[in-house]
């Protein structure tokens, strides 16, 4: 009897001083995890939710302050759908619904709002947390910025496009060029020889226009010849404002010309840059049926850059349309054929530089363009 008690004290005794141990080693285990996971969830660029049954969000990763602007007490309670794109939310919602029926993960493209008011395109993996019962508890949607990704596909699909445009287009415009001479120079002789024919200017009007789009059309399809020489881009400028001042004064337009005193040089082939500030001009002007003022501002963006931008007062192109400005044969000009901004995109890509679009209905449009300067 004694021998029992002793080996159940002793195994009391044993029991109380390994318990702490195995309990304090299991403790440094679990925060060492938890703190794994806490390091990977604060510091990573991903986002991560974690949703519940009813939609409602128990988890926002602090990744969201960095990639959408949210402080965490902004995010606290929200809905979720409230910052997704109404085009998206519905594919959204299926993408869900189908997880809970079928208990797989999905992987869905959707958009959501930045604090600013601009649209992040996320790809996002959604996970399926299971609970004792096979029923799904929560779902961890684990998402990633793909905005950049995007712009480059389309960038790569618009550069692919382009060079097919271009093959076809110098194809074409070789076709037509060499009968099109004829036909100008046959009836540039049969003007000279019967000069009171009727309709013989609009002929030759109608010749010309169609040998300047055969013009554009061989452009696109070859190489621009790119024979750089350093010029101040204010003069550039002022020699192009010169060329379109019988226009500006037909149709009542003044210009405002706003240049940094010290001069800004490029390395750029001057011609193709004119041809650039007029197709823009020409717009600007031909959407200014009632007059008005255009401001061109030159500055120094950086130390490496230079801006010029365009802003008129015409009538404004509607914001979903802006995205399509440079594509072929794209334009909102009756009788336009949309190949002059997509020669001027050409250009200025050659030029190592970027153009960009802001424009409200009846409100006018801003062009910016930005070069590098001369090192």
């Amino acid at each position: 009897m004694f021998l029992i008690e002793y080996l159940v004290c002793l195994l009391v005794l044993t029991l109380l001083i390994i318990f702490p141990l195995v309990y304090h080693s299991f403790i440094k285990k679990l925060e060492k995890s938890e703190s794994n996971y806490r390091l990977i969830a604060e510091n990573t660029l991903d986002l991560i939710v974690v949703m519940g049954n009813e939609n409602s969000i128990s988890y926002f990763s602090p990744s969201h302050k960095f990639v959408l602007g949210y402080d965490e007490s902004e995010l606290n309670g929200i809905d979720l759908y409230t910052l997704i794109h109404s085009d998206d939310e519905c594919k959204v919602k299926n993408a869900l619904s189908e997880m809970f029926k079928n208990l797989r993960f999905q992987t869905i493209e959707f958009r959501l709002q930045h604090n600013k008011g601009n649209w992040i395109e996320l790809e996002s993996r959604c996970m399926p947390v299971m609970g004792e019962d096979n029923s799904i508890d929560h779902i961890v949607i684990i998402s990633r910025d793909i905005t950049e990704r995007k712009k480059s596909e389309e960038l790569l699909l618009q550069t692919e496009k382009l060079a097919i445009v271009g093959e076809l287009a110098a194809g074409v415009a070789h076709e037509i060029r060499n009968p099109l001479t004829t036909i100008k120079g046959f009836v540039q002789l049969y003007k000279r020889n019967n000069k009171f024919i009727e309709y013989s200017d609009l002929i030759l009007s109608e010749l010309e226009r169609i040998e300047t789009i055969t013009c554009e059309l061989l452009s696109l399809g070859k190489p621009l010849a790119m024979v750089q020489n350093r010029m101040d881009i204010k003069e550039l400028l002022e020699n192009t404002l010169d060329l379109l001042s019988p226009q500006l004064i037909k149709k009542d337009i003044q210009f405002k010309f706003n240049v940094e005193d010290s001069p800004i040089i490029l390395s750029c082939e001057k011609n193709q840059l004119k041809q650039v500030f007029l197709n823009v001009l020409r717009n600007a002007i031909e959407a200014m049926d009632e007059g008005g003022e255009i401001q061109i501002n030159l500055r120094k963006s950086s130390d490496s850059t230079c801006m010029i931008s365009f802003q008129d007062q015409g009538c404004g192109i509607p914001e979903e349309l802006l995205p399509r400005l440079g594509e072929p044969f794209y334009t909102l000009k009756a009788k336009g054929t949309g190949l002059g901004l997509m020669v001027c995109h050409k250009i200025i890509n050659q030029h190592n530089g970027s153009i960009s679009y802001q424009s409200k209905v009846n409100e006018g449009t801003l062009i910016e363009i930005t070069l590098p300067i001369a090192s």
